[in-house]
Formats: structure tokens, C-alpha cells, sequence
């Protein structure tokens, strides 16, 4: 089977890593890619923004699948047009990708199908909002309705600074997204990221990870698409899945169909660990980024039939199997990153990073320039390694990183602390 992996970051870099093992495959491309990514697969200058020119590839080159990494083509009706042209595609529909295209959209699903999660209000002018803002207590959540690229999203402490959080978003500080805002009840206790497959009836629970959304260590600083990744998340226990698949994952799966908006494809749900049980933060409807690249180091089954189940609606006769290793990932990012990142710094010593037991290095944010590799992005490599619990799988990471000759990036030294703490000594 000849499959196009869209998608340029880390995530495709696991995703194609991953799909190069398996024995079904017969030539992966990849649109745009990047050059970890050419490691495992032809990249080539397709505008996926052109469905068009996107569906004729497919046809050229003999597609039998298309996998979707990120949200923006998801949300802009992609796998749509290429299900109507007869390509089989990894990814939701326009309709079910509003699951994150819309905040409001999945809170108001929730309120209906009575999915726990924060306590909110939709409001699409600044005086209403605030109005509701003046009977709440603080700190409390604003966020752009739409697609903001991680950055909609403010935890406001005074009432003041959710006033101004209010006001930049209609003032067209996050452009489109930000044309209604939805403010939730800020929710207290520990974050994980828990996936499923969805084929549109059925949902197979995948491995759990938590990552590290701060850029600095100790969770400190502004907040990022990601600064690391580990799994299993061991606050995410057997019967916490189980409550979270119950609660959570099946009345969605169940809504979205009686909706007649299916949902298939990867969901991920944001959830936060509360004393009263697991509440859901968000849903996204794509592998989370740098989460993927721990689950794909992680599955020891084949990703291809996994990924085909779910496309032909067979998940629910289904199963996968995982690696007993933690797996941990650290993201380096380039210098001024989550502002205005660095570019064009040049990155050495990969190859002797690489030669580290257990590990692997997913390129991000890369681009080749005259042999040299240079960095193209905010964050730019997942230097990632398994281990057998994650004190081995951090130490592994940060030997690699050691290795690694980039003057012009950074990474945080902690990756992981949390689920150390709670590892017995050995």
C-alpha cells in the first residue's frame, strides 16, 4: 500500500517513523515533511491547502491512504473531499473536527450528553462576557473559541486580567479564533493526555502520556505547544481509564453519531485529574505533539492496521499491544521560543546524540541548507528514548542532548520530575 503522511512537525516525524515499519507498506510519501521525516519517506512540495492538487497526487501515485497529522487541514474539510474522491482517510470530518475547531462547540456537546468537565459560558461581545466574568470567581479561564495554535488560552488570576484576556480576544489578538470567546471554571488537580481510535461506533483505548506545557522548569513561565512528554502517565490508573472511557470517550463517540457527524480518527482528550474524578479539559482530533512521538516508541504492534481498522470500522474487534518501557521525550527548542524563535542556527552532533541505548530523535522544526542542518521553527527536535521506568528513560534523553552541538537552542532540565517523585527508588 502506497500511503501520504501530511504534516511537517515532530508527530509526522514519529507517525512516519513508525508507518516505515510495517510490512504492509509499500512507498510513504509525505507533504511537505521535513528532513527527519525523508529518512523514512519521499517528500514532496504538495499545497495541502489544495484539495485539489492534493486528491490528484493520490490518484497519480496510487494512494490507498492518507493520514492526517495536523488540525488545521482537518478543520479546513480535507478528509471530506478526499473520502467524496474515494481515498480512504485517517482524520474526521469538517463536522467532527469541530470537537477542536470549536471550544464552545464540545462544551455545549458536554452539557448535553452530561460529560464532566469545567463550568462555562459562550459569549460572542465583550460586555456580556464580562458581565458573566463579574459573578464568577477567580482565577478563571478565557479562551479563543477557535484554532489559536496553543496560544488562546489564559488562566486569569485577577479579574482584571481576565477582563484584558476578554478584550484581546475581540480586540483580533488570536484573528478568527478569538471571535467568541468561551470562559470556563478553572479546574484543580493534575493534567494527562488520554487517546482512543474512533471508527465512528467504537473506540479502543491507546496508551496515556502527560507532557510539560510550561517553558521552564518546574512547570514555570509562559505556556508552550509542549516542552516534553512521557508515558505511561501514572496518575492515569486502570480504573481511571476505564471511568474516562465510561464517562467520557463513549457518550462522545455516541453523541457525535447521533449528531450525524461520526467521529473517526485519533481523539484526544485533555483531561484534568480533580479530587471529584476525571473532568475534560478539551478535545483535539489529532495525535498530540509531543505526546505521539512517546506513544510511537511505545506501541510494539504495527500502526498501519491500527490506523485501517479504524478507517473501515472494525476497532471494536481490535487490540494493541505496548512496550512495558516508559518512554520520555524533551523538546529543544531555539532561542526565543514561545515568542519570536531563532532561525537559521546551525544544529551538530546528531548522529553521536543518536548512538544513546533506547533513543531516537524526531525532528520538529528543521530545514537543509547546504549539508547543514539548520533550525526552522520553535520547537525543533523530540530527543526521545525508552527505558525501564522514567528516571532511565530521562537520564538516556539527556545523555543524547549532551551529545547534541546547538548553541542556538534550549530545552528544560527536568522533564519527567513528576513521575519520578512517584517512582520507588531502586
Amino acid at each position: 500500500m502506497n500511503v501520504l503522511l501530511i504534516g511537517s512537525g515532530g508527530r509526522e516525524h514519529a507517525l512516519a517513523w513508525a508507518l516505515s515499519a510495517s510490512p504492509l507498506l509499500d512507498k510513504l510519501y509525505a507533504a511537505p515533511g521535513n528532513p527527519g521525516v525523508a529518512r523514512h519517506a519521499e517528500c514532496v512540495a504538495l499545497a495541502v491547502t489544495d484539495h485539489a492538487a492534493v486528491i490528484g497526487f493520490c490518484r497519480e501515485k496510487g494512494i490507498g491512504l492518507v493520514v492526517i497529522g495536523p488540525e488545521v487541514p482537518l478543520v479546513a474539510g480535507i478528509a471530506d473531499d478526499l473520502a467524496a474522491a474515494g481515498i480512504k482517510v485517517f482524520g474526521p470530518s469538517k463536522a467532527a473536527a469541530q470537537l477542536e475547531g470549536s471550544k464552545g462547540y464540545t462544551k455545549d456537546l458536554c452539557a448535553e450528553l452530561s460529560i464532566p468537565t469545567a463550568a462555562y459560558g459562550r459569549f460572542k461581545d465583550g460586555a456580556a462576557a464580562k458581565a458573566y466574568l463579574a459573578g464568577q470567581p477567580v482565577p478563571i479561564v478565557i479562551k479563543a473559541d477557535g484554532l489559536a495554535a496553543g496560544k488562546g488560552v489564559v488562566i486569569a488570576t485577577t479579574r482584571a486580567e481576565a477582563e484584558a484576556a476578554v478584550d484581546a480576544c475581540f480586540a483580533g489578538a488570536f484573528g478568527e479564533a478569538g471571535a467568541e470567546v468561551v470562559i470556563e471554571e478553572f479546574l484543580e488537580g493534575e493534567e494527562a493526555s488520554f487517546f482512543a481510535l474512533v471508527d465512528g461506533k467504537h473506540a479502543l483505548a491507546l496508551a496515556t502520556a502527560q507532557d510539560h506545557k510550561r517553558v521552564g522548569d518546574g512547570d514555570t513561565g509562559p505556556n508552550t505547544g509542549g516542552m516534553g512528554a512521557y508515558s505511561p502517565a501514572p496518575v492515569v490508573t486502570p480504573a481511571i481509564t476505564e471511568q474516562v472511557m465510561r464517562e467520557i470517550i463513549h457518550p462522545t463517540v455516541r453523541g457525535m453519531a447521533s449528531r450525524g457527524t461520526p467521529f473517526k480518527g485519533i481523539l484526544y482528550a485533555g483531561l484534568m485529574l480533580t479530587k471529584t474524578g476525571p473532568k475534560l479539559i478539551e478535545y483535539n482530533v489529532r495525535f498530540g505533539d509531543p505526546e505521539c512521538q512517546v506513544l510511537m516508541l511505545r506501541l510494539k504492534s504495527d500502526l498501519l492496521p491500527a490506523i485501517l481498522a479504524t478507517c473501515d470500522g472494525v476497532v471494536g474487534n481490535f487490540d494493541l499491544r505496548w512496550h512495558d518501557d516508559v518512554a520520555l521525550t524533551v523538546v529543544m527548542a531555539a532561542k526565543g521560543y514561545p515568542g519570536t524563535p531563532e532561525k537559521g542556527t546551525e544544529i551538530r552532533g546528531l548522529d553521536q546524540a543518536a548512538q544513546v541505548e533506547g533513543v531516537e530523535i524526531f525532528h520538529a522544526g528543521t530545514r537543509l541548507e547546504g549539508g547543514r542542518l539548520l533550525a526552522d521553527g520553535g520547537r525543533v527536535l523530540n530527543v526521545t528514548a525508552r527505558g525501564r521506568d522514567v528516571a532511565e528513560a530521562q537520564r538516556r534523553v539527556y545523555e543524547a542532548i549532551a551529545r547534541i552541538d546547538w548553541s542556538g537552542g534550549f530545552c528544560r532540565s527536568d522533564i519527567g520530575w513528576r513521575a519520578i517523585q512517584r517512582e520507588p527508588s531502586r
